[in-house]
């Protein structure tokens, strides 16, 4: 009898060990709701430069207008970025063009105590800019950091609106001559985020 209990024991320790190691790890979600209403939503949404972009390369270059046009699904995953446009450009380059829409990519709930909410990913993320009278092409998959309008945190407190801060990202070169500088890196720049009609978005969601 005792070892049939000893066997029993041990079968259901295994069972055990099995379940525990077999378990999926949580999964977080995403959420994009409007402000108004707090109601899940899809649709077309855009981006407005709300601080100066400013990239170093070779040189500082300083613009002061920017948009971005596309569409995100309620769970963030795909963003899609159709149509964008710069200006106001002026510095070591000359201009700026984006390039090689639609980027497809993806907003992610991922909140940091004391900082973001989210991540914005952009793949196939690519510049044009007209260096030393040249043209040069930057580009890579790029990830930003994303805020809440009611994050005390965002980086231009006096907007309202959910912001995406693409300070820190840095592409490099894929075409162009020896002057064209080898990357280019991005030291300020804040786009305000909402929908083609100019309502109020957030992320929200579950984190592991």
């Amino acid at each position: 009898m005792s070892r049939i209990r000893q066997l029993a024991a041990l079968t259901g320790a295994a069972a055990l060990a099995l379940t525990a190691v077999g378990a999926p790890a949580h999964a977080g979600t995403t959420e994009i709701r409007k402000v108004a209403g707090n109601t899940l939503y899809s649709g077309s949404a855009k981006a407005t430069l709300i601080q100066n972009l400013v990239v170093n390369g070779g040189g500082t270059t300083t613009c002061t207008s920017a948009s971005l046009n596309g569409t995100i699904d309620s769970d963030g995953n795909p963003l899609s970025i159709t149509s964008a446009s710069i200006g106001g450009c002026s510095g070591t380059a000359s201009s700026i063009t984006f390039l090689n829409m639609p980027w497809a990519g993806s907003v992610t709930y991922a909140p940091v105590a004391g900082g973001r909410d989210g991540t914005v990913a952009l793949n196939g993320f690519t510049v044009r800019a007209t260096v030393f009278g040249v043209q040069c092409t930057y580009g890579g998959n790029v990830v930003a950091n994303g805020f809440n309008g009611s994050n005390a945190n965002r980086p231009v407190p006096s907007n309202g609106q959910a912001q995406v801060n693409m300070a820190g990202i840095t592409v490099n070169k894929t075409s162009g001559i020896f002057l064209c500088p080898s990357s280019a890196s991005i030291t300020q720049g804040v786009f305000a985020l909402t929908t083609a009609s100019d309502e109020s978005l957030y992320v929200t969601g579950t984190y592991p």
